[in-house]
């Protein structure tokens, strides 16, 4: 992202929270707090998720990452990626930045797009307390159906963004 536009979003950002804090400072405090709570109970998860990243960019060089998930694994990159997304249970906060740094270190944007998609909408690991709630059948089929879509959705990113 072009860092001038990220200066002009850190700019509004202050500036609407200064507006906000002038109209009402209690619940401009009060929505700080909760932000911050926030924040703290992400951390642990997004710290892990950052320091797992780099034990595995340690283990793995760009030319791994390339030959597994890169723009040139095709089909079979877009299954290891798909499986991996669907299996991990990640929060969404962390996935963005996991995914930013395999791409910075080879990996295709259809490959990526395929494990964001997979990590957010499948859940092989909560598939049990899923299928408890909405009954096996719904369960199975949702995840099913969302796997597959995962497919469609990278390979239209595919087609736009290349």
């Amino acid at each position: 992202m072009n860092s001038v536009f990220t200066y002009c979003l850190y700019l509004l950002a202050v500036i609407l929270l200064i507006l906000s804090f002038l109209r009402d400072k209690v619940k401009t405090k009060l929505a700080l707090k909760k932000a911050c709570k926030m924040f703290l109970s992400v951390l642990p998860q997004f710290l892990a998720i950052l320091f797992l990243m780099g034990l595995l960019l340690t283990v793995f060089d760009s030319s791994t990452i390339q030959q597994v998930i890169g723009a040139e694994s095709g089909v079979l990159g877009m299954v290891i990626s798909s499986l991996v997304g669907a299996i991990a249970l990640v929060p969404v906060l962390v996935a963005f930045p996991v995914a930013a740094e395999l791409l910075k270190n080879g990996a295709g944007i259809i490959q990526i797009a395929v494990f964001i998609s997979t990590l957010t909408t499948v859940g092989f690991v909560t598939l049990p307390l899923e299928a408890k709630y909405l009954g096996k059948k719904v369960a199975i089929l949702r995840n099913a159906l969302f796997f597959l879509f995962a497919f469609v959705v990278a390979l239209i990113m595919g087609v736009v963004l290349t």
